[in-house]
């Protein structure tokens, strides 16, 4: 069998193309004004979107080379320009677009979560291709390989073209929550923004980078975007994770439920996160993370 990855950044692409390299026995690495890494596909197909146009539009090339070389299974980075692509390539497929899976068996079924990740079903592909979105993490044990033969590509120009009007760069933060083995998580229980040192002090005992709920990055503008965790932000895996001041609800709780362990810091006894932590502390966040700080 033939499988496709599609991503846009260099580190996704690897772990992508190494999954697929699991399922099939051809592996063609599809990249979206990226660049690939060294010997990762049997071949490399390098879409460049021109200039002044969204790289949405890039679906109707990735359209033609799907015709052209029949995979059976598509492994997609899910980031937001590229769910627009799986969409509209599944569409073409005459299929759907398995979303957020977190494993994918030799014969196709996945693993994914549903009801905003309090539950986990498998299902298969009901159409003649599989396309799934796959997050950070899931193929992290597997290996890539390959001689990166380039894939001619010739740009097809959609129909109905999203034109880019003007950019503005957005400042990164440094903050790479997918490739942290510890991670802290801030939520509101944290009333001030100077508290948060409490946080960044627990991190910097754990060797941990800190993240945060929703509200944290947009509601109050305290982290930055790539910070925000949950159900419409990143979807993490660490060894260990620590909610302080989170309540649980599902919407965030979907972004780490496949921690290896996960620790939680609230003062309300009655908060859900209790439910679904392994170990959890009842406490204001002033007492106790400063003993937990000092205690390592």
């Amino acid at each position: 069998m033939k499988a496709f990855a599609i991503a846009e950044h260099t580190d996704a692409a690897r772990e992508l193309a190494a999954g697929a390299r699991t399922i099939a026995d051809e592996v063609i690495l599809v990249m979206i004004d990226g660049a690939a890494p060294d010997a990762s596909a049997d071949k490399v197909a390098s879409v460049a979107v021109p200039e002044g146009v969204a790289a949405e539009c890039a679906a109707d090339t990735v359209v033609a080379l799907f015709d052209a070389e029949q995979p059976g299974i598509v492994l997609v980075e899910p980031t937001r320009r590229l769910k627009v692509i799986a969409g509209a390539l599944a569409a073409h497929a005459g299929t759907s677009v398995i979303t957020d899976a977190m494993s994918i068996a030799a014969d196709g079924a996945a693993t994914s979560m549903f009801f905003g990740g309090v539950a986990e079903r498998v299902q298969k592909s009901a159409g003649p291709v599989a396309i799934y979105t796959v997050g950070a993490g899931v193929f992290a044990d597997a290996a890539a390989s390959g001689a990166n033969e380039a894939l001619p590509v010739e740009w097809v120009a959609p129909k109905f073209a999203v034109e880019v009007v003007s950019r503005t760069p957005i400042e990164k933060s440094g903050v790479d929550l997918a490739k942290a083995d510890a991670v802290v998580s801030a939520g509101r229980g944290f009333a001030e923004k100077a508290d948060l040192d409490l946080a960044y002090a627990l991190a910097d005992k754990l060797g941990a980078a800190v993240g945060c709920s929703r509200p944290l990055a947009e509601g109050v503008d305290w982290f930055p975007h790539e910070a925000y965790i949950g159900v419409s932000g990143q979807v993490i895996a660490p060894k260990v994770f620590l909610a302080a001041g989170i309540s649980g609800q599902m919407q965030h709780m979907v972004g780490c439920n496949r921690s290896g362990a996960v620790f939680a810091v609230n003062k309300d006894k009655n908060a859900p996160i209790f439910k679904q932590c392994d170990y959890g502390l009842v406490g204001d966040l002033k007492t106790v993370l400063p003993a937990v700080v000092a205690a390592l």
